[in-house]
């Protein structure tokens, strides 16, 4: 059974305090549960707690000379009061002169390095206690009471208590308690809001990667087999492994968010999640919030603490998409995190540190940008590390018959229809139209078609269709040859089984049959167990 201190005239209903101690379980929260129950009496000037967190704010400390190590010190958490000087509640303030203490300096940075529990019982006669006699005098202090917050033998932080009268011993005894109780709250707030930090980041990491996954699916995989195309996936060979900044280059619509994912694919970061931040579509105002993340009150709107996207690939990738629409005066905020591997919340004054990869991709020429001063000049040869240019479909043409192939095969399975037949008709106009949008206009224009066509027959809508060619004569399209599903997938057959023998069967490297297909070589293993592809003896 627990034995309870006799009554003190400072605290109402110190048990109620304890009891409710055990019931709050955010922090914020509970510490003000704390300060402001403690100076419910008139008699009570000043009820604050510090809590030991690593050093922050040392170039602007009122102590910093006193601080014999900035690695750690007390920071002024919570307060609440009764000043007769300043009635303005003025006594909440948390950034006044002493919102730090160094540990071991003064009396309550003595608490927190002894351990041990301190009584001024007359202030008045042990004035060498006192920082500020003025205060002392003008709010008619008499006694002070601090008590360590320890748990399981931890010094966590400090709980301090300034009277009009003297603190004695059945107050200490009460403070030791609740002291006692609130380092255990305290330290199950923690853990609380620790595991709702992880479960609020696990949740945008799984909401994160289901959108990769459909992504992934919906886009397809790097199909083709042009020197162009051979020649990124070489690109990606060679800095996928390593931790290189990477900047690619395109169109839009020519992949480049494939060739980013496919990178992280291949890097030993594959296990943690590829973050996406769109640089075009964050409004000004929130570019902070959402690279950093927030806390609470911190401009209008933020009712929640919000994890950024740096915080969010920490350990992982982090895929800056159109990274040339980022306003100029926020991109020296972005050189100093990328440079530095920290970052502040938008309202708070905690450095975090964090470990990214980081991809980043744009449709702008950036040397032209940085040319004519609209992107920094440091910040693009922070990103040009090693450049990757993608080059638009008009210029390999040879790859859109398999690309038509995959994307057809891929449409009509995610339509739930028949998969129409693919003449060589249809990839004459496919390869004659220049396909400004690249990647994502061809798979467009192929999955209408899949929704268009009828009884079989695939049926194209290209810009222009309808406009004679003059270097294509009526003769010339009526005697293109058609040849049916069974003889293409017979051809296609016959090609893998080409690039097999052209590599002795060679799969995988630079010089294996994946990289002349242009395939994964994973996807070229499961296509030659379909197609009952082995290598003789």
């Amino acid at each position: 059974m627990v034995e309870f201190p006799k009554t003190s005239p400072l605290f109402s209903d110190p048990k109620r305090l304890i009891l409710d101690l055990a019931q709050e379980h955010h922090l914020e929260s509970l510490l003000d549960l704390i300060v402001t129950r403690l100076s419910a009496a008139p008699e009570v000037v000043l009820a604050r707690i510090w809590l030991i967190r690593p050093g922050e704010g040392c170039e602007t400390c009122p102590l910093a000379k006193e601080c014999p190590d900035r690695s750690f010190c007390l920071h002024l958490v919570a307060g609440a009061g009764n000043s007769i000087v300043d009635p303005d509640d003025r006594c909440r303030r948390l950034n006044g002169d002493f919102r730090r203490f160094p540990i071991g300096v003064r009396k309550v940075g003595r608490i927190a390095a002894t351990g041990q529990p301190l009584e001024v019982p007359d202030l008045s006669v042990e004035s060498e206690w006192v920082a500020r006699p003025d205060w002392v005098e003008a709010e008619g202090v008499r006694g002070f009471g601090g008590q360590p917050l320890i748990h399981r033998g931890e010094v966590m932080g400090v709980l301090g208590l300034f009277s009009r009268t003297r603190i004695g011993d059945a107050c200490l005894d009460w403070m030791r308690m609740i002291a006692d109780h609130a380092a255990s709250a305290i330290a199950n707030a923690r853990a609380w809001e620790e595991i709702q930090s992880l479960r609020e980041q696990l949740e945008l990491e799984n909401e994160y990667l289901q959108e990769e996954v459909q992504q992934t699916h919906a886009f397809g995989e790097m199909v083709g087999h042009s020197p162009a195309l051979q020649s990124i996936a070489q690109q990606i060979d060679l800095v996928a492994p390593t931790d290189s900044t990477v900047l690619i280059l395109g169109e839009s619509g020519t992949g480049k968010e494939l060739v980013a994912r496919e990178i992280h694919r291949r890097s030993s970061r594959s296990n943690r999640p590829l973050i996406k931040v769109n640089c075009a579509s964050i409004p000004r105002e929130l570019y902070e919030s959402e690279f950093f993340g927030h806390v609470k009150g911190s401009f209008t709107g933020a009712v929640r603490d919000r994890v950024g996207r740096f915080e969010l690939a920490n350990g992982g990738t982090l895929f800056l998409d159109e990274v040339g629409e980022i306003p100029l005066d926020l991109q020296s905020k972005l050189l100093r995190s990328l440079q530095e591997g920290e970052f502040e919340r938008v309202g708070e004054e905690r450095t975090r540190k964090v470990d990214i990869r980081l991809i980043a991709a744009t449709n702008r020429n950036l040397r032209e940008e940085v040319e004519a001063g609209r992107f920094r000049s440091d910040l693009y040869y922070r990103l040009n590390v090693f450049p990757i240019d993608i080059v638009p479909l008009r210029k390999r043409k040879e790859d859109i018959p398999l690309l038509a192939r995959h994307f057809l095969e891929q449409s009509a399975k995610r339509l739930n229809l028949p998969e129409p037949r693919l003449t060589r008709n249809h990839l004459y106009k496919l390869q004659r139209y220049d396909w400004p949008g690249n990647i994502r206009e061809f798979q467009n224009v192929i999955e209408r078609a899949v929704i268009r066509s009828r009884r079989g027959g695939l049926s194209l809508d290209l810009p222009e269709d309808d406009d004679s060619d003059p270097k294509v004569s009526l003769t010339s399209l009526a005697e293109a040859e058609i040849v049916s599903e069974e003889e293409m997938r017979r051809r296609e057959r016959d090609n893998y089984l080409a690039a097999l023998r052209a590599t002795n069967w060679k799969i995988y490297g630079a010089d294996g049959a994946a990289i002349l297909l242009g395939l994964k070589p994973t996807t070229l293993v499961s296509r030659m167990k379909k197609m009952g592809l082995r290598k003789a003896g």
